[in-house]
């Protein structure tokens, strides 16, 4: 029996004046977010991207839920280049930490400041809570602390959350020569110390892969009491091999409090996860996760720590 999504009310950390070492009060939850792993043969054509949009309109449509729409679905898909980076034996990976550079292309050309993502993830929230992630850094960063859904394992019509706490910020913000070591890698996220064997360790792109993402949005859906969340689908394949990875389509609504979201709203964001399973049933692949299978481009057997 897969573990339902706990009310948001109750899914951060009790425990009052929690604190990271510095003071600063644990991260609380801002973002609800939904995924649904999709079968990537499906998704190998623009139309087949706003074919899939269709059908999200009529489930949206059939719950009464509203949907905003954003011109540009009518455009081509955006591109970014995405790289993972592990140790060799993918340490971060099996204790639940994720490395990966961002690059946005616009008209074919790379935009603005690559991007790093750090992430943490786990089943627990108060465990997730309380890692901090904030890169020590002199310039601006962001952190993001999402209540994650995904289909359960092998079980159409059903779900599991995760906790996803992430930071992001330029890659010229990381003033060393080899940002690849893990000495740098320590000294920007002090949680990974304990993770470090050597002085001259570093991480590496994991299986040499490097994922070309192709992602359109589809429109806002509009749950109501001021709960709007973006909606998009995405294709992830190999650069230049072209071979697809995996699909996905994604809802995420932002709240300033977890208080400004109503029981009724957020079980109708519930209700349109479930609903929305079943109405593209063919089009879903169960059981993994985008990182999992990237972590096992090259058929290696990963421990899972989702």
């Amino acid at each position: 029996m897969s573990r339902r999504l706990q009310p948001l009310q109750t899914a951060v950390p009790r425990k009052k004046h929690r604190t990271y070492s510095d003071g600063r009060p644990f991260d609380t939850l801002r973002y609800l977010q939904a995924k649904i792993l999709l079968k990537p043969d499906n998704l190998q054509s623009v139309e087949a991207f706003r074919r899939f949009g269709t059908l999200v309109r009529r489930s949206a449509k059939s719950m009464k839920v509203d949907l905003v729409d954003d011109p540009a679905t009518g455009q081509s898909p955006r591109v970014r280049e995405i790289i993972f980076a592990d140790t060799p034996d993918f340490r971060l990976y099996t204790n639940g930490f994720m490395l990966r550079r961002r690059i946005s292309y616009v008209d074919g050309f790379p935009a603005g400041d690559p991007e790093i993502v750090f992430k943490f993830r786990h089943a627990d929230v108060e465990r997730a809570a309380a890692l901090d992630v904030r890169p020590r850094i002199s310039g601006r960063y962001r952190t993001k602390f999402k209540i994650q859904a995904l289909p359960a394992n092998g079980n159409l019509g059903a779900y599991r959350t995760l906790y996803s706490h992430t930071s992001q910020f330029g890659v010229s913000q990381v003033h060393e020569d080899d940002r690849l070591a893990m000495s740098t890698l320590t000294r920007v996220f002090p949680v990974l110390s304990r993770l470090k064997t050597s002085r001259e360790e570093h991480v590496t792109l994991v299986n040499e892969g490097i994922v070309e993402e192709l992602l359109l949005p589809l429109g806002k859906l509009d749950f109501g009491k001021g709960i709007v969340a973006k909606s998009n689908v995405a294709l992830w394949r190999t650069r230049g091999e072209h071979r697809p990875v995996v699909g996905e389509y994604s809802i995420q609504a932002k709240f300033d409090r977890r208080e400004d979201v109503p029981r009724k709203t957020e079980q109708l964001v519930k209700d349109f996860f479930v609903r929305l399973q079943y109405d593209v049933k063919d089009w879903i692949w169960l059981g993994t996760t985008k990182t999992g299978l990237v972590y096992r481009l090259k058929g290696r057997r990963v421990e899972r720590h989702e």
